[in-house]
């Protein structure tokens, strides 16, 4: 896939595809010298990373201030999607507990000129935001039970989460039901048939049974 054809399978305008042509030449000049994601998915990078982050986009619900990304990595999805609302005053956070990943996505939202971008170097747990997000993000990080565990802490009661999962999707779900309640919508991924992205809503944790 080429730039332009993300460009018009994403349907994202000229403003944002300036920005992420930028982030890609940081992406490329940081992955000559760091692993930022497997080699061998770079070429297919279009497709495989940046129209799989941007899809995200329009599943979003309108009117949100604030998107929270968990090990946000080489910037999918939490960097395209700062790009994608930079001129909708959506403030976007990114979790990296990787060194040189959290160098990485500050340089390139410095090279992108992200003013809605914070980008925090830690690991997720520890973390205490002064604003609880409208959304929260993750791709290719942990389980779903593990996910919802490092949300719960930083949540409210609208928050969304919308996780982009792989085959086993159904097994994970199953495994989160049994720690936590929730609401599930379940949307099909545009770039890998064996995928699924999750819209999990009021989530909330499921009182553990007295008997027994």
């Amino acid at each position: 896939m080429t730039p332009q054809e993300f460009q018009d399978a994403a349907n994202v305008p000229r403003e944002t595809m300036d920005r992420l042509s930028v982030m890609d030449a940081v992406f490329l000049d940081w992955s000559s010298r760091h692993n930022l994601v497997a080699r061998s998915t770079i070429e297919n990078r279009w497709e495989r990373h940046y129209l799989d982050s941007a899809q995200l986009g329009p599943l979003l619900p309108a009117g949100i201030a604030s998107i929270v990304d968990f090990g946000s990595g080489a910037g999918f999805p939490g960097l395209v999607l700062a790009a994608m609302f930079a001129d909708q005053n959506v403030s976007v956070t990114l979790i990296e507990s990787i060194g040189k990943k959290a160098a990485f996505l500050k340089a390139a939202g410095e090279e992108m000129g992200l003013q809605n971008l914070t980008v925090i170097p830690g690991r997720i747990e520890s973390q205490k935001l002064d604003k609880k997000p409208d959304i929260i993000t993750a791709r290719a990080l942990a389980r779903v039970d593990k996910l919802l565990g490092y949300g719960v802490g930083i949540q409210k009661k609208t928050t969304k989460y919308y996780l982009l999962k792989g085959q086993d999707v159904e097994g994970e779900l199953t495994e989160a039901t049994k720690s936590w309640h929730m609401e599930v919508i379940r949307h099909r991924s545009r770039t890998n048939a064996d995928a699924t992205i999750l819209e999990i809503g009021n989530v909330a944790r499921a009182r553990k049974s007295s008997h027994g």
